[in-house]
């Protein structure tokens, strides 16, 4: 009996709810595109570039001693009976430092720079142990002693070189622009109005903050997460050195790199304050890369995507 009045209560709720003339509440969500983990938009100005110094200026190298030979004491022999050279690098720059997606293993310019120097050490390219690590990390790293040196296409700056000491320069970029193909975006002045990412922790940032009209700007962890980003309509271009930008390019037929340079950026090669005698050591094998074609050779191998080699820069030497 139970079971029968259970039951036609519940086909009278039923029927009551058929017949009711109330219409259901109606939601409204607004679709929204997820950005890339940790991007955002920037609207504090990122720190001043400081241009107080001669920032293109390291420390002149000594006599270069014998792979296997490190002097006694020196920041070199401590790495050497390590076993390994310990160098921060980026696995996100197509051309300079990416994954290679066949092997696995990672490639590119930078790489081979500090496969150079792992040879210089121990007379073998492959006693280097690369740590990816982001471009906001680099200074962290080395002032940790986390790694020995980073190798990241690192533009060297006034405000950086009193945190970190930089070899001479192995590599000029320009920044630049990457959009799509037809979109009109072809100058920095075409920038105004428009949405614009670059890497958290890059001289690009900067550059970027200080053009009039401003750009609306979006920081994001790596160029990759700026080319998802253009790729979906959430910014209309990235802005960068046009060696990255030509990596990104390469991934994606429907941009192009355009415009003339925002901005000079010279590449160095980061290494702990303490450790001047590496700094020094660092610049002998580059002289003698540039001396004795590897640098030339490495070009050919890893940038000849990005035109006819302009040669190594010239060392400068402050002291």
């Amino acid at each position: 009996m139970r079971t029968r009045v259970a039951v036609g209560l519940l086909a009278v709720a039923l029927t009551a709810g058929c017949g009711s003339s109330a219409a259901p509440a109606s939601v409204s969500v607004s679709p929204v595109e997820p950005r890339p983990s940790g991007a955002n938009e920037v609207t504090a100005a990122p720190a001043a570039v400081n241009t107080d110094c001669d920032r293109e200026a390291s420390l002149r190298p000594g006599p270069l001693p014998s792979p296997g030979a490190m002097p006694p004491g020196s920041t070199m022999a401590a790495i050497a009976e390590r076993g390994r050279l310990i160098v921060g690098v980026d696995q996100n720059t197509d051309l300079f430092g990416y994954r290679n997606p066949a092997t696995a293993q990672l490639e590119g310019f930078d790489i081979d720079i500090a496969r150079e120097m792992a040879r210089a050490i121990f007379g073998d390219p492959d006693r280097v142990q690369l740590r990816v690590v982001n471009a906001s990390e680099r200074e962290s790293v080395l002032q940790s002693g986390e790694v020995d040196m980073v190798v990241r296409t690192y533009s060297i700056t006034c405000a950086r070189k009193q945190l970190v000491d930089f070899s001479t320069v192995y590599y000029y970029a320009n920044q630049k622009i990457l959009s799509a193909k037809n979109s009109g975006i072809d100058s920095a002045a075409a920038l105004s109005g428009k949405r614009v990412c670059a890497v958290t922790g890059t001289t690009s940032l900067s550059a970027l903050f200080a053009l009039n009209p401003r750009p609306t700007l979006f920081s994001a962890p790596t160029w990759t997460d700026c080319l998802v980003m253009l790729q979906q309509g959430q910014v209309d271009a990235i802005s960068t050195d046009d060696a990255v930008l030509e990596g990104l390019a390469k991934q994606d037929p429907t941009v192009d790199v355009v415009g003339e340079s925002i901005a000079k950026e010279p590449y160095g090669i980061g290494i702990k304050k303490e450790n001047s005698d590496l700094v020094r050591f660092v610049n002998g094998v580059l002289e003698q890369m540039r001396d004795d074609g590897t640098w030339e050779r490495l070009y050919e191998a890893r940038l000849r995507p990005l035109g006819p080699s302009p040669g190594p820069p010239p060392a400068r030497y402050g002291n």
